[in-house]
């Protein structure tokens, strides 16, 4: 599949089927965020891949709650209507889980320690491109409580769970989404 059609393509998924993903399929996709862009090369991301339900009930509980809370203090309406079920239905659920003492030089200039979720949002861009051209849904996901996450994946600092990646087959179309065009949002410098 053509990059640039993979980036038109592609949309988040959250109905998905309880197909089983193989495997192999997994590691396609694990290999694609390797091969992201980093810091000094730091490769500053570790990957948990969640099968399990039990795991995933946990994840998907604390994310109601989360969503309740943001809810409560921001009373924005959408956040009440968010579902998370597709927590539950993805059959494949990857954390991405970022180490901030992988920044590379930025580590030494105030306001930039953060390069390491710059680099692990890389690698999430390469996992939902890789998912599309195998022919699977994804989503990117962080509505969650960092500190309940780090507590049910058992991550330690200075590690830091940054998102989820849902993945398995689509359980229908998702919604087009439209973008603006690019031109709206450039300005060049000559």
């Amino acid at each position: 599949m053509d990059v640039f059609t993979a980036i038109k393509e592609r949309r988040s998924c959250r109905k998905f089927l309880p197909d089983a993903v193989g495997e192999e399929l997994i590691e396609k996709i694990l290999e694609a965020a390797a091969w992201a862009p980093s810091p000094a090369n730091n490769q500053p991301w570790e990957f948990i891949v969640i099968t399990s339900p039990d795991i995933k009930k946990t994840i998907h509980d604390e994310s109601v709650a989360c969503k309740k809370k943001i809810y409560k203090k921001s009373g924005w309406g959408w956040v009440d209507k968010y579902q998370a079920g597709f927590l539950l239905e993805a059959p494949v659920l990857i954390a991405v889980i970022g180490d901030s003492e992988k920044t590379g030089a930025h580590k030494f200039l105030e306001g930039t320690e953060d390069t390491y979720q710059h680099a692990c949002a890389a690698a999430i861009q390469n996992m939902l491109l890789a998912a599309h051209a195998q022919g699977l849904g994804s989503l990117w996901f962080t509505l969650f409580d960092r500190e309940a996450m780090k507590k049910t994946l058992g991550i330690d600092p200075p590690r830091e769970p940054l998102a989820l990646v849902c993945i398995g087959q689509s359980a229908g179309s998702a919604f087009q989404t439209p973008r603006k065009d690019a031109k709206e949002k450039t300005r060049y410098i000559r």
